[in-house]
C-alpha cells in the first residue's frame, strides 16, 4: 500500500514539474528530442570493451543537468528501480566471457566484467537522457515533437492520455487493494487464488472509468485532436537548429576520437 501511494506522489511530481526545467528555453522540443534519440543511438554503439569512450558521453548529462538545473543526484536517486533491470541484464557475461584483458593491480579484468559493466553505463546513461528530456519539455511537448515527426495523431493521442491516466489506474488500484485488505484482515498482500478475480474486476473498473472519462472529454468539445500549449514565441528555428547540430556533431566526435583515453595518456605523460 505504502508503494502504491509513493508512486502515485512520484508521478504527481514527475507531471508537475515535466517542462518546467525548460519552460522558458528557446529550443523547440523536436530539436530536443532528436538530440536524445542521438544521444542513445551513439551511446549504445560502443564497443563492448569500450569503457573510456562511453563514459565520454556523460559529458552530454553533465552539461544538460548543469545548464538546465536538473538535480542529477535526485534524477539518479529517482530512477533506481530501473537500474537494478539494467545491471542484470550484463551479469551473464561475467559466464560466458572469461578471458583477462588486464589487470588492475593484482586484480584480473576480464571481458565479461568489462562488457558488463559497459552494457550497465549503456542503460543508465540512456535511461538518464530519457528522463532529462522529459523533465526539460513534458509530455506535451514529447507529443508535439513526435507528431512533427510524423507520427500518427491517433498514436500521439494514446500516449499523451495514457500518461495523463496512469495516476487514475494507480488509485483505482489502491482502492481496490484498500477493500480486499477490509475483507481479509491480516493477510500480507492478496492470495493467489484472488489474483484472477482481481485483475478482472480491475479491467472492468478501468473500462467504466475510461467510459467516464471519454464522454466528459466529449461534453468538454473533444473533436480527437489534443490541445496544444502555447509556447508564446519563445521557440526559435534558429536556436534549435544550431542546438541540434552542434550536441549531434559532438556525439560524432566523441564516437571517433577517443578523448577519455587520450586526455589520460597526455595527463600521464605530463606526471
Amino acid at each position: 500500500m505504502d508503494r502504491l501511494q509513493t508512486a502515485i506522489a512520484a508521478l504527481h511530481e514527475v507531471d508537475r514539474e515535466s517542462g518546467a526545467y525548460g519552460a522558458e528555453s528557446s529550443v523547440h522540443p523536436l530539436a530536443r528530442l532528436i538530440v536524445c534519440m542521438g544521444f542513445s543511438v551513439t551511446t549504445v554503439s560502443f564497443a563492448p570493451y569500450d569503457l573510456s569512450g562511453l563514459f565520454s558521453m556523460s559529458l552530454y548529462l553533465l552539461i544538460t543537468g548543469i545548464w538546465e538545473g536538473i538535480p542529477i543526484g535526485k534524477s539518479l536517486s529517482g530512477l533506481r528501480y530501473l537500474f537494478f533491470p539494467v545491471c542484470f541484464l550484463g551479469l551473464a557475461n561475467l559466464f560466458y566471457d572469461k578471458d583477462v584483458i588486464y589487470y588492475l593491480g593484482s586484480v584480473p579484468i576480464t571481458g565479461g566484467m568489462l562488457s558488463a559493466v559497459t552494457l550497465f553505463g549503456k542503460g543508465v546513461f540512456s535511461i538518464m537522457a530519457a528522463f532529462f528530456l522529459l523533465r526539460l519539455i513534458g509530455m506535451q511537448g514529447l507529443c508535439r515533437a513526435l507528431e512533427r515527426l510524423g507520427v500518427p495523431r491517433g498514436a500521439v493521442t494514446v500516449l499523451l492520455l495514457t500518461w495523463r491516466y496512469l495516476i487514475v489506474l494507480l488509485k483505482e488500484i489502491r482502492r481496490m487493494w484498500q477493500a480486499y485488505g477490509l475483507r481479509a484482515p491480516g493477510h500480507r498482500g492478496i492470495h493467489i487464488r484472488a489474483w484472477g478475480s482481481f485483475a478482472g474486476l480491475l479491467l472492468l473498473r478501468s473500462m467504466d472509468r475510461a467510459g467516464d472519462v471519454y464522454h466528459s472529454m466529449l461534453l468538454r468539445g473533444y473533436d480527437g485532436t489534443w490541445v496544444r500549449e502555447g509556447t508564446k514565441g519563445r521557440e526559435r528555428a534558429g536556436i534549435s537548429i544550431l542546438y541540434t547540430v552542434c550536441w549531434l556533431g559532438t556525439f560524432l566526435l566523441l564516437r571517433s576520437i577517443p578523448l577519455f583515453h587520450l586526455a589520460g595518456s597526455l595527463l600521464g605523460s605530463i606526471i
